[in-house]
């Protein structure tokens, strides 16, 4: 049975009332992923699910929001070829970012009435997730950048955020850097930002970290927010 089949398959009925459903898939091909947001996104809108939150990985991708230039691939289309790294444009506001491994991916499928229809609302409240995250369970000290969306420890983001809307229901979200190779971001010009940096939860902490147990806590932080009333996290898809 395929990913996307066995995902299609999943259980919609008896969420949690009040609850945030979250729904770690572990590590999941970006064209898969994208296919199984759009089937979210369908069954969100027409009410058939509540809000909820993917959480997973990907294999290296390069992604090109709305505002991305091919200039920002700093390698060629045959370099990234033999490398097996697929260039992807897609729906989402922002520019040109990268996803791989040892990075959770968060998918978000919210009515926007959550926030009152306001975007940038729900904008600063996932850059908040993980502002207040970083500085409860890690004493980190992150921020917002004035002309730069996304999450930063001094001039080095460590979450981007790109969201899109359709039917007023949200999908894409974010990608926080825990454990991810800084060295691929060497591929982009990441958001299409100059003079600017990234970093990893690791690299600020000088260890690996347990990319379950933080996923756990960005469901946690992400539902306390948004002001769910508790979070319902799912570790396998459910059969029907």
């Amino acid at each position: 049975m395929s990913m996307i089949h066995t995902i299609r398959s999943l259980c919609y009925n008896n969420y949690m009332d009040g609850a945030l459903t979250v729904i770690q898939l572990g590590e999941v091909p970006y064209g898969d992923a994208l296919q199984i947001q759009y089937d979210f996104h369908e069954k969100r809108h027409q009410g058939r699910i509540g809000d909820t939150l993917l959480l997973l990985r990907h294999p290296p991708v390069i992604t090109m929001g709305r505002t991305g230039e091919r200039k920002d691939i700093l390698l060629s289309e045959t370099v990234l070829k033999k490398m097996g790294v697929d260039v992807v444009p897609i729906e989402r506001g922002g520019e040109v970012t990268y996803h791989g491994p040892g990075q959770i991916v968060g998918y978000l499928f919210f009515n926007v009435q959550r926030v009152k229809g306001d975007i940038g609302k729900l904008i600063s409240t996932i850059e908040e997730v993980f502002i207040r995250l970083l500085q409860d369970v890690f004493s980190i000290e992150a921020g917002r950048d004035p002309d730069h969306r996304g999450v930063w420890i001094g001039d080095k983001k460590i979450t981007a955020v790109g969201i899109a809307v359709r039917k007023r229901v949200t999908f894409h979200g974010f990608a926080f850097n825990v454990n991810t190779d800084l060295n691929h971001f060497r591929w982009i010009v990441p958001c299409g930002i100059q003079g600017k940096g990234v970093t990893s939860l690791k690299a600020e902490t000088g260890k690996e970290q347990d990319i379950m147990g933080i996923g756990k806590s960005v469901a946690e932080y992400t539902a306390d927010m948004f002001g769910f009333h508790g979070v319902d996290i799912r570790s396998k898809i459910e059969p029907e």
